[in-house]
């Protein structure tokens, strides 16, 4: 593999990702052709669609966990009909604001990777290393073969894959964000960028398919352990679905598909328009210096 490749649209230049950790004694990973080898003679093998499964089978919880191949699939077809587009584009403003030239950034719960393809589709001219890390192996193969400017992993937030203050921005979109393990990878100065669903967010969705919506309390954002609150953004816009297909992949890229009862789905199954709101909050955290 060359040091560096130009991204098919020349949008950004990629530099390679040196900072893989092995999952089994954290030592640093290097590639050497399709394998992943550290020093103490652990090795992972890179999958045909070329991402590396760094998940040990004892830190599963699940036989296969994370999204299934059905969920990444609707997901896949929602975000790229740009249903989201106001989304990725505020994301990759945020990440984008104050980034050196040469970066290192991951996406933590990266899914089938919409939202890292979209922030390297932003960074004109840059030298980025991007990581893409899911628990769900068909999300992670999903993202590999949809965009080869980035390292695909499977892994997990609890212990994510990867050295010591060697980022410079971790994103962690509707996730499980892990704040230790983010605060670890993060160079201090480093910046985590948390996207959450706002208390109206889907509402018109949420009304369909449960009985009631219980109210939401807003709080003011506090910073975890290691961080200080460095931005708050909130995003509102409306989204028109024409067409049961959209609204059936919605619904089953979001957790209501498994909190709903089965009539609640029945009358989202019946549904051929709707207009949504989306409501999401975007807090931006720095990685304090000590």
């Amino acid at each position: 593999m060359a040091a560096r490749d130009i991204h098919r649209d020349c949008c950004f230049m990629r530099l390679p990702f040196p900072h893989l950790a092995c999952p089994l004694d954290g030592a640093p990973l290097r590639q050497d052709g399709a394998v992943w080898r550290c020093p103490s003679g652990h090795s992972f093998d890179s999958a045909r669609e070329g991402y590396v499964n760094l998940l040990p089978v004892q830190n599963k919880r699940s036989r296969d966990p994370g999204d299934s191949k059905e969920m990444v699939a609707a997901r896949r077809r929602f975000l790229n009909a740009g249903h989201y587009q106001p989304i990725a584009s505020t994301v990759a403003r945020m990440v984008l604001d104050g980034l050196p030239e040469r970066a290192a950034c991951l996406d933590a719960g990266c899914g089938e990777g919409y939202y890292l393809r979209r922030l390297a589709d932003a960074a004109h001219g840059r030298q980025l290393a991007l990581l893409g890390l899911d628990i769900s192996k068909w999300a992670v193969q999903a993202a590999a073969r949809q965009q080869r400017d980035a390292i695909w992993v499977v892994g997990s937030n609890a212990n994510l894959p990867v050295l010591a203050q060697t980022l410079d921005r971790v994103i962690c979109m509707f996730g499980f964000p892990v704040y230790g393990e983010f605060a670890r990878v993060l160079k201090p100065g480093g910046e985590l960028l948390q996207v959450d669903a706002g208390a109206d967010h889907l509402r018109e969705l949420r009304e369909v398919i449960y009985p009631s919506l219980k109210p939401e309390r807003r709080s003011e954002p506090e910073a975890p352990a290691g961080f200080t609150v460095a931005g708050t953004e909130t995003l509102r816009f409306t989204v028109d679905l024409a067409g049961s297909e959209p609204i059936a992949d919605l619904l089953l890229m979001t957790p209501h598909l498994f909190r709903a009862t089965a009539e609640g789905r029945a009358r989202a199954a019946a549904l051929t328009e709707l207009s949504l709101t989306v409501d999401v909050r975007l807090l931006l955290l720095r990685r304090t210096a000590a």
